[in-house]
């Protein structure tokens, strides 16, 4: 049984309850903070430590909130237990500033006022969501929450996700109700890896709560974090379809320019000066061609798909334009193949140079690098592929690649570079420097024209690019 006292209620001493309210059931009784001075003294776990729970729960102990980090990890927790930033993004003087501790023991979520879920989300081998990591992480933190707490996910899911998978794990695994018992809120993460001017004070962030009292307290909770404020969505499933739109709409941007690209190499216009001059109309939107790497844009597109197919509507659009993405890679080789050719190389003799691997400049991510794709490709012609990051250890590199990784940069007898990741440390290349160490008649493939196409053709190379 759980009865509860609202705002206006009178409490059992006769004063007001002026915005708290308190629930009672089996498990106990629990203050509800709803007010700012209570917010401020709350403790909030943070389930799931990777590149978007680690900088939150960073982000509220700095804001001096007692913060709980949690993670089934083992070697993840020790090593931030020991000062060090396992994302990169941070740094290792951060991962203890505050009063946070970090614990792959579950028990300690029942100290925690806001539980926040930060899991994984992927997608599997048919481009259908996984949110198995969702229904674990709710399981745990249902069997360990008190009442009266409040859980929010941050989640990349589909619309109507926190409603028919989260809410229902949770409350099998606590035997409470959400909406008596506990609360639920949903605030899509807009982290974004190695960019130091958006971080989590800086991106205003999007809120919601299963009604207007939850909504309130979330929004409280997170405008003592994010100096750039909130956005309250009327719905949680606004704020759940917010963030798949959010990445939708920039791979669908990426998909024309990307196909414009192939269209205009066929007919020998150069898609770069097109897309420069195109970009002096005041409405124009600067979008590049490229690969398109990571977790959200090549992955959010699949969640709404997914949902609105179940309900009977199939967004070809969108579909289209993942299928246009995801041939780039193919594209991006077959550039390689025909400067070698333009070269007079023969492909199973041609030594081939990738420089950047991670899925975008200034990471060292490679889980879900599309410079992987190119490389599969261009192995099938027995081409020897040999890469270089400066954000990825050589172990890293051979295992996720297969190819071999130079510890130093050398050009020396290769036949061709790909500059795959612009990372800002390759783009003061001297080529009339490097050209000398190359095999002769070089070619450079700049997949994203990072690199000045003149200075290239003065330096004796084949020039090809998106």
């Amino acid at each position: 049984m759980t009865t509860t006292i609202s705002d206006t209620e009178t409490r059992g001493d006769g004063q007001a309850s002026d915005r708290h309210s308190v629930q009672t059931s089996d498990k106990g009784t629990t203050l509800r903070h709803t007010d700012d001075q209570s917010i401020r003294e709350a403790t909030i776990c943070v389930v799931g430590l990777g590149y978007v729970g680690l900088p939150l729960a960073v982000g509220f102990a700095q804001s001096n909130y007692r913060v709980i980090g949690y993670d089934i990890d083992e070697s993840t927790v020790e090593q931030l237990q020991a000062g060090v930033d396992t994302t990169g993004d941070l740094s290792d003087d951060s991962i203890q500033d505050g009063e946070i501790s970090y614990t792959t023991s579950a028990s300690q979520i029942s100290e925690a006022d806001y539980i926040i879920i930060a899991v994984p989300t992927p997608i599997d081998e048919d481009n259908q969501p996984d949110l198995s990591y969702i229904e674990s992480a709710a399981t745990t933190v249902g069997s360990k929450m008190n009442p009266g707490s409040t859980v929010i996910l941050e989640s990349t899911v589909y619309p109507g996700s926190t409603r028919d998978v989260l809410v229902p794990a949770l409350e099998d695994a606590s035997d409470l109700t959400a909406g008596e018992d506990f609360f639920v809120g949903y605030s899509p993460e807009r982290a974004t890896p190695g960019d130091e001017e958006h971080g989590l004070a800086d991106v205003v962030k999007v809120v919601s709560g299963q009604n207007k009292k939850v909504l309130n307290d979330v929004a409280t909770l997170y405008e003592s974090v994010v100096d750039a404020g909130v956005h309250r969505a009327p719905s949680i499933e606004v704020a759940e379809a917010c963030k798949v739109v959010e990445n939708t709409q920039r791979d669908l941007n990426i998909a024309f320019v990307n196909e414009l690209s192939m269209a205009l190499e066929r007919l020998d216009v150069d898609g770069q000066a097109v897309l420069e001059a195109a970009g002096t109309k005041w409405n124009f939107h600067d979008y590049r061609p490229g690969l398109v790497g990571g977790h959200c844009i090549p992955v959010d597109p699949y969640f709404f798909t997914y949902r609105s197919a179940q309900e009977g509507f199939e967004p070809e659009l969108m579909q289209t334009s993942r299928k246009v993405n995801e041939s780039v890679p193919d594209h991006v080789a077959e550039l390689t193949i025909k400067a070698l050719n333009e070269c007079h190389k023969t492909l199973r003799e041609s030594r081939v140079l990738v420089l950047g691997l991670s899925y975008k400049p200034g990471v060292g991510d490679i889980r879900s690098s599309k410079v992987e794709a190119v490389i599969d490709t261009l192995q099938e012609y027995e081409i020897d592929i040999e890469g270089f990051d400066p954000f990825v250890d050589d172990e890293t590199i051979q295992e996720q690649f297969g190819i071999e990784a130079q510890e130093r940069l050398s050009f020396e007898g290769v036949d061709a570079i790909m500059l795959a990741t612009p990372h800002e440390e390759f783009e003061q290349l001297d080529l009339e420097a490097v050209s000398t160490e190359l095999a002769d008649d070089p070619a450079l493939i700049d997949v994203t024209g990072a690199l000045e196409e003149d200075a290239a053709a003065e330096a004796g190379f084949v020039y090809r690019r998106l």
